[in-house]
């Protein structure tokens, strides 16, 4: 049985598409990473102590925990104590508290917290993406609480905020 040159040219086409569909991949990562793991394998990430005036000791432990662990979640990288493709160092340089607003009889009614870290970041691979800066997030509670009795929280949510600052701007590439 032979094919009508109608039918020939249509199963060619049919057969160049599939070829060219399994030839051709597209890649796109939904958390922001672009790494090129065949390069860069690992990443070291050193402790930030806090040398701000005003400490509060639970913050570096979060900090830390949360740098760590988007690392972790969201590239393959191994996390190494020395000599990684990637380093990241740096220090927790401020945490400071301001009257953001004031009530009609003249007390503060909003109070702002912010936290700055200072980054220093190495790619071992690629040295024009070395940078050394500063990262800082805030927010903000009602007078009336206590430092104490929302710090945990505030200062949770604002490692947060930093931390996927520092992720974008060294892996992310956006």
């Amino acid at each position: 049985m032979t094919l009508a040159p109608k039918h020939k040219a249509t199963h060619g086409i049919i057969a160049a598409l599939c070829l060219l569909l399994t030839a051709c991949t597209v890649s796109y990562k939904f958390n922001g990473a672009s790494i090129d793991y065949l390069t860069t394998k690992t990443i070291q990430i050193d402790n930030f102590p806090i040398r701000s005036a005003y400490v509060w000791a639970p913050m570096q432990s979060i900090f830390q925990n949360k740098l760590t662990d988007i690392f972790a979640s969201q590239t393959k990288l191994r996390q190494v104590k020395k000599n990684g493709d990637l380093q990241l160092a740096g220090e927790i340089i401020g945490f400071d508290q301001y009257n953001k607003g004031i009530s009609s009889d003249g007390y503060s009614s909003q109070v702002q917290l912010k936290m700055t870290v200072n980054v220093r970041f190495i790619n071992n691979k690629k040295h024009e993406e070395d940078f050394e800066r500063q990262f800082s997030a805030t927010t903000e509670y009602d007078a009336t609480q206590q430092l104490i009795d929302v710090q945990e929280e505030l200062v949770t949510q604002m490692c947060k905020d930093i931390t996927d600052q520092i992720f974008n701007a060294t892996v992310a590439n956006w």
